[in-house]
């Protein structure tokens, strides 16, 4: 069951293989965390091999929980499987509910629930390559503003996240 992810198929959730989720743009569960360093957030740049969105910059790590996964479990599983960040306790912060465009056909139509991780200064980090290409820190506030002024270098659920969510979010970080 692990490509199966929580789905609403005829109002009921129902586990549902990843890829026809997108294809019929299902309804389903997501997890988003962002690794905070006081207010500068660590973004990631998607792996050229992803089957949507390739190349764009994203949130920390952003994935769908496996049938019966917790969402906190899902988001600690995947900063280690994604980026090896280990040992770190996300702290839920919001649930968005969003339906997007992501290309080659595909949508996606998440309810989100979105975690927030304080980070040490010399947080380790190992990239998985067939997930994450780079990575980079980034003021909270001029990530916002580069979201409006360069929309295109950024996946759309991040952009909807810091445009319609940022205050739930982040709080007391934002500028």
């Amino acid at each position: 069951m692990e490509h199966y992810i929580p789905a609403w198929v005829k109002g009921r959730l129902t586990p549902v293989e990843k890829l026809e989720v997108h294809v019929k743009g299902l309804r389903h569960k997501a997890v988003s965390v962002f690794v905070m360093r006081g207010r500068d957030v660590l973004i990631q740049r998607r792996a050229l091999g992803k089957y949507h969105t390739p190349g764009l910059w994203a949130n920390t790590c952003c994935t769908h929980p496996h049938w019966g996964e917790k969402a906190q479990d899902c988001a600690v599983r995947r900063l280690e499987e994604e980026l090896g960040i280990k040992g770190v306790s996300p702290v839920y912060r919001h649930t968005v509910e969003y339906r997007a465009d992501v290309g080659g056909g595909l949508t996606e139509h998440e309810v989100a629930e979105v975690f927030v991780v304080e980070a040490t200064q010399d947080l380790p980090l190992a990239l998985n390559a067939d997930e994450v290409m780079d990575t980079c820190w980034i003021d909270i506030g001029a990530l916002l503003a580069e979201t409006e002024t360069s929309p295109q270098k950024y996946t759309p659920w991040l952009r909807i996240y810091l445009a319609e969510h940022a205050a739930e979010i982040f709080g007391d970080m934002l500028p």
